[in-house]
């Protein structure tokens, strides 16, 4: 009996995916699945710089530098990027949620959302040592900055609420401005979430 790859499986599964302008985040976030989702928003502009793009997240986080490099692409392209929190969307996953298009954020019901300051581990010389958390202290500057833009709470409510690790219900990120509607179907998200093709969009925007 012939066995199948699970991880061509996957493949075959994120390649189709992207043929409907969906790409996945379903993991830690990391250099390499960053580079590759960059990549991704890249070729969907690339093919059609008007059209929405969805980036569906159940993330724990990760990577600062390479979930920033995420953001940077999602702001650099002239598309919508639709984002649909299903699961967990935890600390970059978080952000990245948030980074979406305004009136186009999702989460469905059963998601939860972790907000927390950005950290990093510290070691070496004195200096090293220094100038790490030098660079910790901007990022969160940063992060902070661009999460009160994002939800609308001041960036003294964000140092102050991400000062310790904070869980939300999908409801209570609503409320705080991490998204912008719960959806518990395909259909209540722009575009139908990438999984309604032209014609069937067309034919619903008429009934």
């Amino acid at each position: 009996m012939a066995t199948v790859d699970p991880a061509a499986q996957d493949n075959y599964i994120y390649n189709r995916l992207l043929k409907e302008r969906i790409i996945w985040l379903g993991s830690e976030v990391r250099d390499e699945n960053a580079n590759a989702i960059c990549s991704q928003l890249l070729l969907l502009s690339a093919e059609d710089p008007e059209k929405d793009i969805y980036l569906y997240i159940n993330s724990p986080g990760g990577s600062v530098t390479a979930g920033m490099a995420i953001y940077d692409t999602m702001q650099f392209i002239p598309n919508d990027v639709v984002t649909v929190a299903t699961g967990l969307a935890a600390s970059m996953g978080q952000f990245l949620l948030s980074s979406g298009t305004k009136g186009k954020r999702y989460a469905t019901p059963n998601a939860r959302i972790l907000m927390h300051q950005p950290s990093g581990g510290i070691g070496g010389t004195a200096s090293d040592i220094k100038i790490q958390a030098e660079l910790i202290l901007h990022m969160k500057k940063v992060m902070a900055e661009l999460t009160a833009e994002q939800t609308g709470q001041s960036v003294e409510t964000i140092l102050k609420d991400n000062d310790r690790d904070k869980w939300f219900t999908a409801a209570e990120a609503l409320e705080y401005g991490f998204f912008d509607k719960i959806s518990a179907h395909a259909g209540s998200v722009a575009g139908g979430g990438g999984t309604a093709n032209q014609s069937g969009a067309e034919s619903n925007s008429e009934n």
